[in-house]
């Protein structure tokens, strides 16, 4: 199908649930957690395994990497992660639509280019783990420079949904490149029949700025009173495409990466911008979103803005 100039291709109805597997522990909880939400949202489920060939080319010698010795077993082991990954779908929903890929290229970049087109992009990491060096280069890459939505799936176990009725949680900065974070909480919470807890929070005071004067020489209260004010005009016109969600409004002074996390504690989805406010273009995964996708113990849904 091709999408006309104006669509979202995320939005399409031949976008497809997307997930990535290796095979690990980690990978099985993303492959049920995303064939709970293939079959929620009603859509086909696509789970792919990338083989990499060119970074054994790079080790091995690129006439080696060619040789049926070294590409058969790695098709063979592919395969059967993929089998295995349809079964854990199939276990949890005989009836959904799947479908199994396997691929020779990088998994990140496979992923990457997948996501251009997908309702969704899931990817597994490890739970407690706290460094960014251990969280893995494919699911970085992936989360840095997606398109659409990227979900870290963290706090789950035997396929449940991690904190099962616990609200949708979103972080709302205030700036235009979050509005897409936003949209994508709303459907999340409607889908899920769950509610929406909008979280603002403002930090760094000593270097903001509003209305032209300087956070400390401004009033607490009126700050406070001003970010209501941000947050309400922020969610205003969602609230009405949403009439179904009930939502909560959460603002405070403390950072929100912090209050994020806690909510991670008893949230079914925390949500964000790829970028805070005050982000440059070229920084593509935020502070707050890095910390989450770390720290968090439910599943993470970075949303990019393009």
């Amino acid at each position: 199908m091709i999408a006309h100039p104006d669509e979202n291709p995320h939005q399409l109805a031949s976008a497809a649930v997307v997930v990535g597997t290796d095979g690990s522990s980690t990978s099985d909880a993303a492959v049920r957690w995303a064939a709970q939400t293939a079959a929620r949202k009603r859509r086909r489920l696509l789970i792919v395994h990338g083989l990499d060939l060119a970074g054994t080319r790079a080790v091995l010698g690129s006439y080696d990497a060619m040789e049926p010795s070294v590409t058969a077993p790695m098709h063979a082991h592919g395969e059967h992660i993929l089998t295995k990954a349809r079964e854990l779908a199939h276990d949890f929903n005989p009836e959904l639509a799947v479908i199994t890929e396997l691929f020779e290229a990088n998994p990140a970049k496979l992923l990457i280019e997948l996501s251009q087109s997908a309702d969704l992009v899931a990817l597994g990491a490890t739970p407690g783990v706290g460094t960014v060096a251990h969280l893995g280069s494919t699911l970085l890459t992936v989360v840095s420079h997606g398109h659409g939505a990227t979900v870290v799936v963290r706090g789950t176990d035997a396929g449940q949904p991690a904190h099962r009725g616990g609200p949708v949680v979103v972080g709302v900065d205030g700036s235009p490149v979050g509005e897409a974070a936003i949209a994508a909480a709303f459907a999340e919470a409607s889908e899920r029949d769950a509610e929406l807890v909008t979280v603002h929070a403002w930090s760094d005071l000593s270097v903001g700025a509003f209305a032209g004067s300087a956070y400390l020489e401004i009033p607490v209260v009126d700050l406070e009173i001003a970010e209501h004010a941000l947050l309400a005009e922020r969610l205003a016109g969602w609230q009405e495409k949403y009439p179904d969600v009930t939502v909560t409004r959460k603002v405070s002074v403390f950072g929100p990466r912090e209050l994020l996390v806690k909510w991670s504690e008893s949230a079914q989805l925390i949500v964000v911008g790829s970028r805070g406010r005050g982000g440059f273009r070229s920084l593509l995964l935020g502070s707050t979103s890095n910390w989450l996708v770390q720290h968090a113990d439910c599943p993470v849904m970075v949303v990019h803005s393009k």
